[in-house]
């Protein structure tokens, strides 16, 4: 089956088959692009980054409706068992096989927005494409390594700035990743984070020879 991605903006995606569904950090209800409402969501996991409530967001909601299952850091995890959902723990340099593939969680460096908790990025196998979801993070040299594992279809890079890399930092760490195509994500909600993606995309390819895809905020594509 195809592996299908909707962005709904900011940090907000899904990927599905037609029959499994991951939707990663979950932020519709206060999210400013407006593509979507917590209950149109049907899933069977959610993926969380931090506990920021622009990253948790409606996970309880949606992880309800749905019986989902959520699968995030033992802190955000546990965050979630005491708002009567199902998780599952994990923690940085963990992976873990799920019915659609895998799970490994990575470092990021930005707050956990949770006491106690760390950020995460993560390396999904979801059934024949591997993505890289950078979540909230600064540029950190160690995304060279990020591939060893093999080569990674797809890297979702922030370029927002102020709370995470902005666009020279996120085209360094493209060129380090050398993911087979590299989206950008996690700008334009709030002006404070006003910055252009098509320019970051060209800019991956003027200097870096790399290729960048813009997913308009609300769109679906087939990866």
């Amino acid at each position: 089956m195809e592996v299908k991605l909707t962005y709904y903006g900011h940090s907000t995606f899904m990927l599905s088959n037609g029959e499994i569904s991951i939707v990663f950090d979950p932020f519709f209800n206060g999210n400013t692009w407006e593509k979507a409402k917590p209950e149109d969501i049907k899933c069977q996991y959610i993926f969380i980054s931090h506990g920021h409530g622009d990253h948790y967001g409606d996970a309880d909601l949606i992880g309800k409706a749905n019986d989902a299952l959520v699968i995030s850091t033992a802190e955000v995890a546990h965050k979630a068992e005491e708002a009567g959902l199902k998780a599952h723990a994990m923690h940085l340099g963990g992976k873990h096989d799920f019915e659609f593939g895998s799970i490994r969680l990575t470092p990021a460096f930005h707050g956990a927005g949770i006491p106690g908790g760390h950020a995460a990025g993560v390396i999904v196998t979801f059934y024949d494409k591997t993505l890289y979801f950078a979540g909230d993070t600064a540029f950190f040299s160690d995304m060279q390594y990020l591939n060893r594992f093999g080569q990674l279809d797809y890297a979702l890079l922030p370029i927002g700035d102020n709370f995470t890399m902005g666009p020279e930092d996120a085209l360094l760490a493209a060129s380090l990743i050398k993911a087979d195509v590299t989206i950008p994500i996690h700008y334009k909600t709030w002006p404070v984070i006003d910055e252009e993606p098509d320019a970051f995309v060209a800019e991956l390819k003027a200097k870096h020879n790399q290729k960048g895809l813009v997913v308009e905020p609300g769109s679906t594509i087939t990866l």
